[in-house]
C-alpha cells in the first residue's frame, strides 16, 4: 500500500509542481511531512539540503531520497527501500515526460496563439510565487538554530546576490564556516 501511495503522491507532485523543483518543495512538504507523515520536518530539511548539493534536478533528487527514507522509516529493508526510491522517482518524472511529448507535438502549431502566450505570461509570476513559498518554507527553527546560522545566511545572501559569487564556491565557503563556527 505504501508503494501505491508513494506512486500516487509523486504522480500528483510531478503533475502539479509547476516551476521546477524549488517550486515543488511546498507541495512535497505538504504531502510527505504533513499529510502522510512519512518523514519528519528535520528529515525533510536534510533531504532538501542533500538534493541541492547533488547533481540533477532538486525535485527528482528529493523524490529519490524521500522514496527511500519513507520506505526505510516504515521498517522495510534496504533493498525494498531502493524500490521506494525508484517508484517515487519514476512517478515524479512520468507526468513531465508525457506532457513534454504532447506539448512538443502541438507547440509548433500554436506558439503564436494569443491564448497560449497569455497562459505563459500568467504562469511566470505564479512560478516566482511558488519559489518564494519554498524559500519561506525553509526559514524555520531547524535551519536557523542560533545567531551563527543567521550570520551564515546573511553572509551567503550578500556574497551571492551582491557579489555574484558562484553557488559551488558559496556552498564550499558555507561548509567551512559551519565547521569553524559549530565545531
Amino acid at each position: 500500500m505504501l508503494f501505491l501511495q508513494l506512486f500516487y503522491t509523486y504522480l500528483k507532485i510531478g503533475l502539479f509542481g509547476f516551476g521546477g523543483g524549488y517550486a515543488m518543495l511546498s507541495l512535497i512538504q505538504d504531502e510527505v511531512v504533513d499529510k502522510h507523515g512519512w518523514i519528519s520536518t528535520q528529515e525533510f530539511t536534510d533531504i532538501v539540503a542533500i538534493s541541492q548539493m547533488t547533481p540533477g534536478p532538486i525535485g527528482i533528487n528529493s523524490a529519490t531520497y524521500i522514496g527511500y527514507t519513507a520506505v526505510q522509516n516504515a521498517g522495510y529493508s534496504t533493498e525494498i527501500s531502493i524500490l521506494g526510491s525508484v517508484i517515487a522517482t519514476f512517478a515524479v518524472c512520468l507526468p513531465s515526460f508525457i506532457l513534454v511529448l504532447i506539448i512538443s507535438y502541438y507547440f509548433a502549431r500554436f506558439k503564436n496563439n494569443k491564448y497560449v502566450e497569455a497562459a505563459f505570461t500568467g504562469l511566470r509570476p505564479a512560478t516566482v510565487g511558488l519559489i518564494a513559498a519554498a524559500a519561506l518554507l525553509l526559514v524555520n527553527a531547524e535551519n536557523f538554530i542560533d545567531a551563527k546560522s543567521v550570520l551564515i545566511f546573511i553572509g551567503s545572501f550578500i556574497l551571492t546576490w551582491k557579489y555574484k559569487m558562484h553557488p559551488i564556491l558559496m556552498i564550499f565557503i558555507a561548509g567551512i564556516a559551519g565547521i569553524i563556527l559549530y565545531w
